[in-house]
């Protein structure tokens, strides 16, 4: 754990230029817009440790798997979303000397991401080994309303000398990703051009044949002015560059703009791409930096007004969850139905920038609150776009026809997770995505998803389900064997409960929304389209339902993780040594799989999902046997504890692990923020708050909230949008008020009492705030 960033509430800022810490912080400052990001890489050469990283939502390239052993069923490749053309290098040589502040006698250094504008600035005062001393500061931004664009100000002032400056402004496409399987280069050549007014480089990626043009423009000022330097054009393998020559004076600032446009082939023919760059860049350079960055700031500023969640009394809080939504939105904004959310987003080369589970059970219910409902549904109408593949994927493993399995990692649709424990046996994955149309449409209230594409997707995974099972003579119970749930520190085991809770609540939804469109006269087409055959498949899922096996420990009165669990050393996480932690990276595979630690919920997150079935001893009865067990080396694991610890009356405990969730990147709590943040477990940290604290659920209909609040806070304020009604709801130590910020009256239940608030009107309820204690 690293704690170097201060604090502040609306800015993340690092001072002093620690080395070891820098590819920490290139992912702690990335910025994005939902289409393209870019790791908070310095615009000059550093020869220090550094990841580069600029990637194009959607862009991928399907790298070959590399296995010892391959096993029938395997993906042939991992899709990756790979790095990109670098489009915000700019070389600076000072009389001479290369700018490498790796190499530099660094006096000052300073980088803030400021959350509110979304910019990211950096400031250094440096002196080379030439003895010349530069002030460089910069400012950049990936517009969220130009969804094409970067802009970036770089500015060098000379400090004890005049003389010449050269700034080298380029574009690199010759780039690599440091997880490629087989060190290959990705991308190839298609055309470039280097020219004082137009550069530009088009590539394209191998096998899938993605092509992306990236162009450039720029300006510079000395003291203010717009000059017309002398250049140089350069031009060479995907590259391209402009040689500025600069006569500076001390104490002058030359200030650099630099535009880039990047068009892909997703949105445009390959054939007009550069004519789009040429007349995107020209648009947007005649702009000027100041109109796009307040026009992108605005933008900013209406998203926060959308979704900000303000803590009064904790500013290390504060700034978390601003730092957590602030990467949500800089990875999806749902405009794209194509696109999903990758577990790093745009800030990392690590788990490809690919789909996982993670979108269904810890963004959407983010998106679903804070957004127009359209955004949420794009999500879903992403895995309705790849039922077919899922279908495929299922038959590939021996099920047969209209069986869909989705897979773990996939871009596409196709299954490109290739670790035999994870592709074959963590199938709990089709339960999330099938709770997540249920979650939907339980808030929304957009009943038609069902008829349009969610009893499709529902089918296919029911019928996954039924064939996945197996009746046990033994048990005189269908069983599921040679599974991995959850907690992946656990493989091929028997009967995870977790995931059989999935399999008897997805057939259970999946009978009652057949029932429900039947009686509607509605369910017919989709039975041609699936070839449903009603009587039969019913009748089996039925005895399925009925003869479910589910493992327990009678004795404790809990829920077993699996079959065997209690044979396990249950030495209680705490008790192990500091400098073996986090175990994946000190033990051994064999020993991590013999121990009863648990990498993330598991159990406990079929009680968070299915928490109605239950009451609260019974939560609190496993969560008092399972959370000393876990050693939260997921990053989904601190939310689902922290939402349960609220709802059972551990405060403590839901405070501790909603710092955790929220601060997780911003400390580098599990040592690995380097290879990117843990975007879909932000999703997580909001549910912290708005889930756990507030207690918000949707009862009979009913916006519903049962709110605590930590004693490290004065007050706590979010905004949520409830099936078209915006709601502003702020809860203090001894009050809760909420805000209708809609044309249309509602009713809220607080603590069990229902309370209708009118258009424009608000509700202040004094009693039953808990705090903790």
């Amino acid at each position: 754990m690293k704690e170097y960033i201060k604090l502040d509430e609306w800015k993340i800022i690092e001072e002093g230029l620690v080395p070891s810490n820098n590819k920490i912080s290139e992912s702690i400052f990335s910025i994005g817009n939902g289409f393209m990001g870019q790791r908070a890489n310095f615009e000059e050469f550093y020869s220090g440790e550094t990841l580069q990283g600029t990637y194009v939502g959607g862009v991928y390239y399907p790298d070959k798997t590399r296995v010892g052993w391959w096993k029938n069923g395997y993906p042939e490749y991992f899709a990756k979303i790979i790095n990109s053309t670098n489009w915000i290098g700019i070389n600076v040589n000072v009389e001479g000397e290369l700018l490498d502040l790796h190499n530099c006698e660094i006096e000052e250094f300073t980088r803030v991401l400021n959350m509110h504008d979304g910019l990211l600035c950096r400031t250094a005062i440096a002196t080379l080994p030439n003895g010349k001393k530069i002030k460089l500061t910069s400012r950049r931004f990936v517009s969220l309303i130009e969804k094409d664009l970067g802009a970036i100000e770089l500015t060098i002032v000379p400090l004890n000398f005049s003389g010449r400056i050269e700034m080298v402004p380029y574009l690199d496409g010759d780039v690599v990703n440091s997880d490629s399987n087989y060190d290959e280069k990705f991308w190839i050549e298609i055309d470039k051009k280097a020219d004082k007014n137009f550069s530009y480089v088009q590539t394209k990626t191998k096998k899938t044949g993605f092509e992306v043009c990236t162009a450039m423009k720029w300006q510079v000022t000395q003291n203010g002015s717009t000059i017309d330097p002398n250049v140089e054009l350069v031009e060479d393998k995907s590259y391209v560059a402009n040689k500025i020559q600069i006569e500076a004076k001390q104490n002058e600032p030359v200030v650099l703009y630099k535009y880039a446009v990047m068009e892909s082939s997703l949105y445009h023919k390959s054939e007009e791409l550069i004519e789009v760059g040429e007349n995107r860049i020209n648009e947007l350079f005649a702009k000027g930096f100041d109109r796009l960055l307040d026009e992108h700031s605005t933008a900013w500023h209406n998203k926060w007004e959308e979704s900000d969640i303000k803590i009064g009394g904790d500013l290390s809080a504060q700034q978390a969850i601003r730092f957590n939504i602030f990467q949500l939105y800089q990875t999806y904004t749902g405009e794209n139905e194509n696109l999903n959310i990758g577990p790093k987003g745009f800030t990392g080369e690590k788990y490809g920038g690919v789909t996982y589970w993670d979108t269904e059970a810890y963004c959407l219910p983010f998106y679903m609150r804070t957004a127009d409902s359209q955004v949420a549904r794009n999500l879903l109408k992403y895995r309705y776009n790849h039922l077919q593949k899922a279908q495929q994927n299922a038959k590939l493993l021996g099920f047969n026809s209209g069986a869909a399995l989705y897979p773990m990692v996939t871009i596409n649709g196709e299954e490109c997770h290739n670790e035999w424990e994870i592709t074959f046996e963590e199938i709990h994955r089709n339960g999330a995505i099938a709770y997540a149309i249920y979650n939907y449409i339980q808030y929304t209230g957009d009943e038609a998803y069902i008829e349009e594409y969610g009893l499709e997707v529902l089918i296919g995974i029911a019928r996954f389900w039924a064939q996945r099972v197996n009746w046990s003579e033994n048990k005189g119970k269908y069983v599921l064997l040679g599974v991995t749930g959850p907690n992946e520190y656990e493989n091929n085991v028997n009967n995870n409960w977790y995931t059989l809770k999935l399999i008897n609540w997805t057939l259970n939804y999946t009978m009652e929304q057949i029932d429900k469109l039947t009686a509607n006269g509605k369910f017919e087409d989709i039975a041609g389209k699936t070839q449903f055959v009603k009587t039969t498949e019913i009748e089996k899922w039925r005895d399925i339902v009925n003869n479910l096996y589910f493992p327990e420990d009678k004795t404790r009165n809990i829920f077993l993780q699996q079959d065997g669990f209690l044979d396990k050393d249950l030495t209680p996480a705490s008790e192990l040594p500091a400098s073996e932690r986090p175990i994946h990276q000190n033990w051994s595979w064999d020993r991590i799989l013999r121990s009863c630690y648990i990498k993330q919920a598991d159990v406990l997150q079929g009680l968070y999902m299915f928490e109605k079935d239950y009451d609260n001893e019974t939560i609190k009865r496993n969560f008092d046997f399972y959370e000393p067990l876990t050693v939260h080396e997921s990053s989904l694991s601190p939310c689902i504890h922290s939402i349960i610890a609220s709802k059972i009356g551990y405060h403590d405990k839901a405070y501790e692990m909603y710092l955790r969730t929220a601060r997780l990147d911003l400390n580098n709590i599990n040592n690995d923020t380097e290879d990117g943040l843990h975007i879909t477990s932000m999703g997580g940290t909001w549910m912290s708050i708005v889930e756990g604290f507030a207690g918000l659920r949707v009862i009979d209909n009913t916006l519903s909230l049962s709110p605590t609040i930590p004693n490290q806070w004065d007050y706590y304020e979010f905004r949520i949008i409830f099936r078209g009604i915006k709601l502003d709801i702020r809860i203090e130590k001894d009050n809760v008020m909420i805000n209708n910020l809609s044309d249309k009256e509602m009713t809220i239940r607080v603590n069990n009492e229902n309370h209708q608030i009118y258009p424009g009107n608000s509700a202040s309820i004094s009693s039953g705030v808990k705090q903790a204690i």
